[in-house]
């Protein structure tokens, strides 16, 4: 069967699953309720590419879609958007943010295909927002926000001239928290410098973050790798330790250290 017929097939589904005689769960589904559903499926779909499995990927591309078409069909019933509509509004879109492929203008690369989309985009909004900063959704990953942030910054030259400004702003973000730890060492814990040392905290997260751009490294996959690392380690020093007839509850700092070093070597 065709694409077009299938997604057919997924919308008249999809109205029997929340037509009268429905599913009760489906039907009593509202866009407030599916929201923790469509921040899932997308993080299954980036689990599914790391993997590299085709399959998987198929799989989960699929429960994606059901969450657009989910949310269309609530829509649609509420006599506010069709799934049609939103494949309208696509289409138009890209057609518009692409005159380079679809109309005569010419761009320089990559670099000049992307500029001159945030100019197309810029320029679609009927209500011009009073930040550049602005369209930046504040429910993204705070490393993601960071990131866009910075990136917008940087696309009106409030950036470093090298890759030594952030270096150097990463070492000066330490320094302010590690002085800050000693505060509270001295004058015992408070609800202001537990404040200040969340603050400073975030600064240099926020600065590693801008390291990570100018190193062309995605800061949010950087961290979901080394996550994934260590829950690797973690799980081989376990079987390490069971091999001894261990836990590692039971084992000395110096005896995990051993452990993890063991686990290193065979990572």
């Amino acid at each position: 069967m065709s694409s077009s017929s299938e997604l057919q097939r997924l919308v008249e589904i999809m109205q029997r699953l929340r037509g009268e005689n429905g599913c009760p769960w489906d039907r009593e589904q509202t866009h407030l309720s599916l929201r923790p559903y469509l921040l899932e499926e997308a993080y299954e779909v980036l689990e599914a590419i790391e993997e590299n499995s085709p399959a998987h990927l198929r799989e989960e591309l699929g429960d994606l879609l059901l969450q657009v078409v989910f949310h269309a069909q609530i829509a649609e019933e509420q006599g506010e958007f069709t799934l049609a509509d939103v494949l309208s509004e696509l289409n138009a879109k890209l057609i518009r943010r692409h005159p380079h492929v679809f109309g005569g203008q010419e761009v320089a690369g990559v670099k000049g295909a992307l500029a001159n989309w945030e100019q197309i985009k810029t320029a679609e909004k009927e209500e011009k927002p009073a930040s550049l900063l602005d369209g930046i959704p504040n429910t993204f990953p705070a490393l993601m926000r960071a990131e866009k942030l910075q990136r917008k910054a940087a696309g009106v030259g409030f950036d470093w001239p090298e890759i030594a400004g952030p270096l150097a702003k990463v070492k000066e973000e330490t320094e302010e928290l590690v002085k800050v730890w000693h505060q509270q060492e001295q004058e015992g814990p408070s609800a202001q410098t537990a404040r200040q040392l969340e603050e400073e905290f975030g600064d240099l997260l926020f600065s590693l973050v801008n390291l990570a751009r100018f190193l062309k490294l995605n800061p949010e996959l950087a961290l979901k790798r080394t996550c994934d690392k260590f829950y690797n380690r973690f799980c081989r020093m376990e079987e390490l330790a069971a091999a001894h007839g261990e836990s590692l509850a039971g084992l000395t700092l110096a005896q995990l250290d051993a452990l993890w070093e063991e686990s290193k070597q065979q990572s």
